[in-house]
C-alpha cells in the first residue's frame, strides 16, 4: 500500500474522461477511493464521466497534463492514462501524442514523487511494433518504425516506460507498467478508427464492413471490465516490471468481421481495402506473468462483451 495520511485512499487519474480512464475511475470509486480526474477533452468526452456529477468522492480538473499539476492534498496513487490512443487520433495529433507521452508522463511522475504516491503508466502493446515473435512476451524489445506514421504513439509510450523506470531507479518512486492490448466495450468513440467501433457502426447501419488487406492479420480482444480489473491488481501488487494485460484468444480480422455481422444481425457484406502502413500482422499477449503474479485472466467471452458494446453503439449511431 502506498503511503497514506487518511483512511480513504486518493487516486489521481489522468485521461479520466477517456474510454479506459472513465472505466478505471468507476472501479476506483466502487472500491472506496477518492478520485481526482484530470482531462483536457482532446479525445475524452464529458459523456463518459457525466454520471459522476455530484459524487462527493469525485473531483474533476480540466487541464492538459503536460502542464504542471498542482494538488494541495495527499495523493496515494497516480494512474497516467492521458493519451490519444487510436490511429486516427495520433495521425491527426502526432505532436500532442508525443508531448503527453513525454512531458505529460514527466509531470505525472513528478506529482507521484512529490506526494510519495505509487505510479502506474498505461503503456501499450504498440511498443512491440509489428512483432517478430508471437505471442508477445514482456521481455521482447519490439520491432518499431520510429519515423513511420505510428511512430509518434509507439515512441511516446516507449519513452514513457523509460522515464517511469528512471524515476523508479533514481527517485525510488514505486512504479508499475501495464502494456495494454486491444480492448473494447462501452464508451469507445464511434469514429476513433479502431476496429471494434468501425465494424460495429458499419454493421448496425447495414453498410459494407471494411476489412484491410486480406483479413488474415490477427488481433485479440479484451473486454474493458476484465482489463481494468487486471490493471487494478497490478497497481496493488509488488511487481515493478512491465506486465501484459489482454485477452490471448486470437482471431483474424475476417473472422472478427463475420462475428460482428452475426452479433448485430446485420445485412452487411465484407469489403477489402489495402492494408495501412506498419499495420501489425499479429497481435496476441502472452499473459503468463499476469496469471502468476496477479492471479488474473480474462473472464468475459467475446459474445457476451459484444452484446453490451453493440447495445451501447446502437444509442450512438
Amino acid at each position: 500500500m502506498a503511503k497514506t495520511k487518511s483512511p480513504q485512499p486518493t487516486s489521481v487519474v489522468t485521461g479520466a474522461a477517456g474510454f479506459l480512464g472513465s472505466h478505471l475511475t468507476d472501479l476506483l470509486l466502487s472500491r472506496g477511493h477518492r478520485v481526482i480526474g484530470i482531462d483536457n477533452f482532446v479525445t475524452g468526452s464529458v459523456d463518459n464521466i457525466a454520471h459522476l456529477g455530484g459524487n462527493r468522492n469525485f473531483k474533476f480538473i480540466q487541464q492538459d497534463v503536460t502542464e504542471f499539476i498542482f494538488l494541495d492534498e495527499p495523493v496515494n496513487y497516480v494512474w497516467h492514462f492521458a493519451s490519444p490512443a487510436s490511429p486516427i487520433d495520433y495521425l491527426e495529433l502526432p505532436i500532442q501524442t508525443l508531448k503527453v507521452g513525454s512531458l505529460g508522463t514527466h509531470k505525472a511522475l513528478g506529482l507521484a514523487k512529490n506526494k510519495g504516491a505509487r505510479f502506474l503508466i498505461a503503456s501499450t502493446s504498440e511498443i512491440y511494433g509489428d512483432p517478430l515473435i508471437h505471442p508477445q512476451v514482456e521481455e521482447y524489445w519490439g520491432n518499431v518504425n520510429t519515423i513511420g506514421p505510428r511512430g509518434c504513439y509507439d515512441e511516446a509510450k516507449r519513452f514513457a516506460e523509460a522515464m517511469t523506470m528512471a524515476y523508479h531507479r533514481e527517485h525510488k518512486v514505486e512504479t508499475r507498467i501495464v502494456r495494454i492490448f486491444n480492448t473494447y466495450g462501452p464508451r469507445m468513440r464511434l469514429k476513433d478508427g479502431r476496429v471494434v467501433p468501425a465494424f460495429v457502426s458499419q454493421a448496425i447501419k447495414n453498410k459494407p464492413v471494411t476489412v484491410f488487406g486480406n483479413g488474415s492479420q490477427t488481433r485479440s480482444f479484451c473486454y474493458v471490465s476484465d482489463l481494468i480489473e487486471g490493471i487494478y491488481r497490478l497497481m496493488m501488487s509488488d511487481y515493478d516490471l512491465p506486465v501484459n494485460i489482454g485477452n490471448p484468444t486470437e482471431m483474424t480480422m475476417l473472422q472478427f468481421a463475420e462475428e460482428i455481422i452475426r452479433s448485430t444481425g446485420s445485412k452487411s457484406k465484407i469489403v477489402f481495402k489495402p492494408l495501412p502502413q506498419d499495420d501489425p500482422k499479429q497481435r496476441k499477449p502472452n499473459i503468463t506473468k499476469a496469471k502468476s503474479i496477479l492471479k488474473w485472466e480474462p473472464k468475459v467471452a467475446l459474445a457476451e462483451g459484444l452484446k453490451d458494446t453493440i447495445a451501447y453503439f446502437r444509442t450512438k449511431v
